[in-house]
């Protein structure tokens, strides 16, 4: 179908609840060289496919990363809007991007990457998320090529619902989740038993550390001591999935 635009628009639903079940359908039906994924209630400028793709040709890159800026609403609290929680970090256009900053919102890729997977992104992160890390990072353990661009920025609105402490732990547990379900599955390097005995302690070391500034950094403000519980919550999730605890962001939940 054609809303206005040069190219033909296809639209389709994937029926079952499972985001990697999505994600491989829209690599199914996709047909050019190149794939560009933002997310649904991201907005981009028209300079950003052309800026990525520029990018790419320029560092002979087979993925390319770009910035995602949240845009906060005007009812967001002071402590939010100080504690720039929703900011990812930043890199010069051209930087090969470390195994443990990669991450989806908007990002542009050699189809032949995803098309030669079967399938690329695994359902069993369908519910949980963190089916976008796993396949990055399989990526560059293959030896793709991954930089970024800095001036390919999308802008995505913070809903309402996400201006809370709560969801901002949840979201640190599932990152913390993902982080260790990475490194079991081999994507910061070979699944060794002293690797996840590290791991274990490290975490540990840090959600304590990290539980005990909050209550010294409350009196700097509040966006401080949250700073410290959400990295508390982070390394709590890293040591829930080395339990075998999997917090299933995306699951449907019905009201009781």
């Amino acid at each position: 179908m054609r809303y206005g635009t040069p190219f033909q628009i296809r639209y389709e639903v994937q029926p079952i609840q499972n985001i990697s079940l999505t994600r491989n359908r829209t690599v199914d039906l996709a047909t050019g060289s190149w794939i560009a994924f933002i997310d649904d209630d991201e907005r981009a400028q028209p300079p950003w496919l052309e800026l990525m793709l520029a990018t790419a040709e320029r560092y002979r890159a087979d993925v390319v990363l770009g910035p995602v800026e949240p845009m906060l609403p005007p009812q967001a609290p002071p402590w939010i809007r100080r504690g720039s929680f929703y900011n990812w970090p930043r890199m010069t256009t051209g930087t090969v991007v470390p195994a443990n900053l990669l991450r989806f919102g908007n990002v542009l890729m050699r189809s032949e990457l995803l098309k030669g997977d079967a399938p690329p992104f695994d359902p069993a992160y369908g519910l949980t998320g963190g089916e976008d890390g796993a396949m990055l990072t399989r990526l560059a353990r293959r030896g793709a090529r991954i930089v970024w661009c800095d001036e390919a920025a999308v802008v995505e609105p913070v809903a309402p619902t996400r201006l809370s402490l709560r969801w901002l732990c949840l979201r640190a547990l599932r990152g913390g989740q993902d982080f260790s379900r990475h490194t079991l599955d081999g994507g910061y390097g070979a699944a060794t038993h002293t690797r996840t005995t590290l791991l274990a302690l490290r975490s540990l070391a840090q959600m304590l550390v990290a539980g005990s500034l909050v209550p010294l950094t409350l009196p700097l403000g509040r966006h401080q001591a949250a700073h410290w519980i959400i990295k508390a919550t982070a390394n709590f999730g890293k040591l829930s999935l080395l339990c075998g605890w999997r917090y299933d962001e995306y699951a449907r939940r019905t009201s009781p």
